[in-house]
């Protein structure tokens, strides 16, 4: 039995024990003996400690009906290698005609319809990872926590912008749809999003003086581009997309924004996800960054 419960973090199913010859009797006697333990109505653990992470979410899908239940948002997410988010409670997704009452640590949410093809082959029941990322933004508790959950997902390669994007698509439901969409976007082409973002139009609002956008220095591998820049007063401002986060591209903007900082003009530096979740913070710097400098030019 050890076997059998070992992908699954030590716990099986009675159907799997049944399927295996073991009947109740033989459970209720292990368990009665101290040698199994019972975590609900279906979930047998093949020893008496306690459930891990696989174990626990196993038994999510279990107790609450493995015909109608998927792992779902952050905990598929995890399931599938996400590190680094603090998630104790299994996230579990029904459609919306079920009624469950969900076990401890278990949030259930309902959803409208499944997308074809959302759910995995192999394994515990789960929508993948595409679908798993926006369900999960959408049921965030706010929409920063909402964009960390889409970027780890890309940036852990659990999945792509260009799926989320079409995931954003596909999946229907209230919270969040146009912020999530736009966000997805912004993560699968940062440099398209940016373009729609216009920072020049953003500057006119918050009262700051236009830029010039696509500035050109000249830095030891010949040309860069900053994304707007003040020439008059020697202050630029780079706005980062998703790809500024991959692979040798974080040490090649250090190098950068050193050469440019060497050169005696001065870089504020945001992400594209960071500015559409912080606008009016980001531009406050900006504006404090632009009147100190004019003072300074005075």
């Amino acid at each position: 039995m050890e076997a059998a419960a070992e992908p699954q973090g030590g716990v099986l199913s009675r159907d799997q024990l049944s399927a295996l010859g073991v009947g109740h009797r033989f459970i209720a006697a292990q368990v009665g003996a101290g040698r199994w333990k019972a975590h609900g109505r279906q979930t047998i653990a093949v020893h008496t400690g306690s459930l891990d992470d696989v174990a626990f979410r196993w038994r999510a899908i279990w107790e609450v009906g493995s015909s109608i239940a998927r792992l779902d948002g952050v905990s598929a997410l995890q399931h599938d290698g996400l590190t680094g988010y603090s998630e104790s409670r299994v996230w579990v997704s029904v459609l919306h005609s079920h009624t469950v009452r969900p076990p401890d640590g278990v949030v259930i949410r309902k959803v409208r319809r499944r997308v074809a093809d959302e759910s995995t082959a192999a394994g515990i029941p789960r929508a993948r990872p595409d679908i798993a990322a926006i369900r999960g933004a959408t049921w965030a508790v706010s929409d920063r926590q909402a964009a960390l959950i889409l970027v780890m997902a890309v940036q852990q390669r659990l999945t792509t912008g260009e799926r989320l994007v079409e995931a954003s698509i596909k999946v229907r439901r209230r919270a969040r749809r146009a912020f999530i969409h736009r966000v997805a976007l912004d993560i699968a082409d940062g440099a398209h999003s940016l373009g729609e973002l216009d920072f020049a139009g953003l500057c006119r609002t918050y009262g700051i003086p236009e830029p010039t956008r696509q500035v050109v220095r000249y830095g030891p591998k010949g040309r860069v581009y900053l994304d707007a820049a003040w020439e008059d007063i020697g202050w630029a401002v780079e706005i980062d997309g998703a790809h500024h986060f991959w692979g040798l591209t974080p040490t090649d903007d250090s190098f950068r924004q050193n050469e440019i900082m060497l050169s005696d003009e001065k870089l504020l530096r945001m992400t594209l996800v960071g500015l559409r979740l912080e606008e009016t913070r980001f531009m406050d710097q900006v504006a404090r960054a632009h009147a100190r400098a004019g003072r300074r030019a005075a």
